[in-house]
């Protein structure tokens, strides 16, 4: 059954995705240190504007805003380089992420605040600390310690609506969320449900992004590639014309 078409008009967006078999997808602090980099890299090089991001041991949580149609494309970024990061630091090889992330486009204003909130309180409904100000993986950080924001965060819209104020953005973070409401929300025609883009990519993406290579140390170069990008050993193998056990001993050769 084909996919349903992306939607990936400007707007908001609620973006979450989770570690492959519910890995956990940052084990120390250079981890998440390393994922807010690349997030604030990424989003300067596509023109995305970082409102929320909350990290936790093995999913994410994104509220981003596009300009463009390009949630595909800087997410693919975003996912691809931090697995080479990931795998290349702990030795490992394969898919890091459970799969397609998902995406929600946001209308409604009201599901917005509670959105933020939502994000930004996840350090606390599962119990990892008794004070947001005390969890060092998320924007609120930033917010309630503006000295150290990155340039990604200084156009937040809870930066920019607060103007700057400590006090009012901790009042209006803390305040309770009603997961009663973010499930009629949810429920809403004002929210879209828009479909993700996958790691494992079509076979007519996959040759393009081979194409044609001169010889064989090309085209070996080629497949550890995609490999590193996530496309599996028996699709590159179907793509290139030969085995998957060649494809296998191709990748670890080099």
């Amino acid at each position: 059954m084909p996919r349903k078409p992306r939607i990936e008009i400007p707007g908001y967006y609620h973006v979450i995705n989770r570690g492959v078999e519910q890995r956990n997808l940052f084990l120390d602090n250079e981890d998440f240190r390393t994922f807010e980099e690349l997030l604030c890299k990424f989003s300067k090089e596509f023109d995305i504007i970082i409102h929320n991001f909350c990290l936790m041991n093995n999913h994410y949580h994104l509220l981003i805003e596009l300009k463009k149609e390009n949630l595909s494309k800087f997410m693919r970024q975003l996912g691809m380089s931090y697995a080479i990061y990931f795998n290349k630091k702990y030795k490992r090889t394969g898919h890091l992420w459970q799969g397609r992330y998902k995406s929600w486009y946001v209308t409604d204003e009201a599901y917005l605040y509670t959105l933020i909130k939502y994000i930004e309180q996840n350090p606390l409904k599962v119990g990892i600390v008794k004070n947001l100000k005390n969890y060092q993986y998320s924007s609120f950080r930033y917010f309630v310690n503006q000295s150290k924001m990155p340039k990604c965060l200084k156009n937040a819209w809870i930066y920019k609506n607060f103007n700057s104020s400590v006090d009012e953005i901790v009042e209006f973070i803390t305040a309770p969320v009603d997961k009663d409401d973010i499930k009629e929300i949810a429920k809403a025609s004002s929210l879209v449900i828009a479909t993700n883009n996958s790691k494992i990519k079509t076979k007519e993406r996959l040759n393009k992004i081979i194409g044609k290579y001169q010889d064989k140390k090309e085209r070996n170069k080629k497949i550890l590639q995609v490999y590193k990008a996530g496309y599996s050993q028996q699709m590159i193998a179907e793509v290139i014309g030969i085995s998957q056990q060649g494809v296998g001993k191709i990748i670890k050769k080099l």
